[in-house]
């Protein structure tokens, strides 16, 4: 049986998340697309580093494959509405979302999905659901460490001072984040991840 995570591989890899989602989105120099990717990739590493059974959950299958496309698809849905929504509830929305297309402004759109498939989403599920959020159910039980886990996530993106965003990093977070504790399979939720963003961001975004 796997020893219970430290509460110091859990707050130490936390931490280094907030510093480095501030630097991508409160910093103005640099590529926001780079920096969200590099910032993701490093906490992925040392994710891997910390927890090596991590890379027998990466390996994918024909299941996998298919959960994590449903699952991208549902979210784009649910994505879609919302907007709808939002738009009718709050008249700040539509500039919002459109702040957050506008980062990175003059990046490729094929950059940005080429990022967001192969680095960006790979690595965030690595991180957020694989690492931390399994760490943290297993040290305060399921759904402590879940809701735990999704607030965590959401928190990180308050520094874009976005409201939108913050919201939608919510929703997202909650989605995979349940979606990775009823399915226990970290590659799915990789796939629904890498597909959604650069599907969102870069294919068919809904400003």
């Amino acid at each position: 049986m796997r020893a219970v995570p430290s509460g110091r591989r859990l707050l130490g890899p936390s931490a280094l998340a907030f510093g480095l989602w501030v630097w991508a989105f409160a910093v103005p120099a640099g590529n926001f697309w780079v920096k969200i990717s590099v910032s993701a990739a490093a906490l992925a590493a040392l994710s891997l580093w910390l927890r090596k059974d991590l890379r027998s959950g990466l390996r994918l299958d024909g299941r996998a494959v298919l959960l994590g496309l449903a699952a991208a698809a549902a979210l784009y849905g649910v994505f879609a509405a919302g907007r709808i929504v939002s738009l009718q509830l709050f008249g700040f929305a539509g500039d919002q979302i459109g702040a957050v297309y506008d980062k990175g402004g003059g990046t490729p759109s094929w950059t940005i999905a080429l990022l967001l498939f192969f680095v960006t989403g790979p690595s965030e599920e690595i991180f957020w659901r694989g690492y931390l959020q399994r760490g943290l159910q297993e040290r305060f039980g399921g759904w402590r460490g879940y809701v735990t886990a999704t607030a965590l996530y959401a928190a990180v993106h308050v520094c874009s001072l976005n409201f939108m965003l913050t919201g939608a990093a919510a929703v997202a977070g909650a989605f995979w984040g349940a979606f990775y504790w009823r399915t226990g399979n970290l590659a799915a939720a990789v796939v629904s991840h890498s597909v959604w963003s650069a599907v969102i961001f870069a294919l068919l975004p809904l400003r």
